[in-house]
């Protein structure tokens, strides 16, 4: 499917620009990841020089687009995001999908504890989704599975899959919105010292 090793900080960085901010969103939301919430604010104010009291200040929004911006995270991080973006964003493919499969869910999250697709119904299944919804979203999603339990999704590793939505030019257009997600908080803390 995609590298030999898989990893959720991996994934981050093939993430196109709009799904880091959607999945930035999701994650400062969730009232439940306040130990990893913590741990970007440090991440945030260590890789844009701020202080951490300054990052803990921002609204959720600032505080998103200051993640998305970010090149890498932890692996810790990087699967609670992943795993919020998917529930807060993409629970329509997640139900397609597992409807496909014939796997029993509540809106994309599955019921049972030990279901193991069959392997039978995986090509046709990801076919399906395939041509009903955006190819990096169902890359993304595919990946993430693989990732987080390859003992379960590890026949996903064998089926074809769309390219890298990390598409030339990204790593521009993510700098040049770095940069100006950083001189709007210098101005605005500027503003507030001031």
């Amino acid at each position: 499917m995609t590298e030999s090793t898989l990893t959720p900080s991996r994934l981050w960085k093939q993430m196109t620009s709009e799904q880091r901010l959607r999945a930035a969103r999701a994650f400062w939301k969730d009232e439940e990841a306040t130990d990893d919430q913590l741990q970007a604010v440090l991440l945030i104010s260590q890789q844009r020089k701020f202080r951490p009291k300054t990052v803990l200040s921002l609204d959720d929004e600032r505080k998103s687009r200051h993640l998305a911006t970010l090149g890498s995270l932890p692996d810790a991080i990087a699967a609670r995001v992943l795993v919020l973006y998917h529930l807060a964003e993409q629970r329509e493919l997640m139900g397609s999908f597992l409807d496909a499969l014939g796997i029993s869910h509540d809106n994309g999250l599955i019921e049972e504890d030990s279901v193991k697709p069959d392997p039978a119904k995986l090509g046709p299944a990801v076919a399906q989704i395939t041509g009903k919804y955006p190819p990096e979203n169902v890359s993304l999603y595919l990946n993430t599975l693989l990732c987080q339990d390859p003992e379960t999704w590890g026949a996903l590793a064998d089926l074809p899959q769309t390219p890298s939505p990390v598409a030339e030019g990204t790593v521009k257009e993510e700098t040049v919105k770095e940069e100006t997600v950083k001189e709007e908080t210098v101005k605005e803390e500027t503003v507030k010292e001031g």
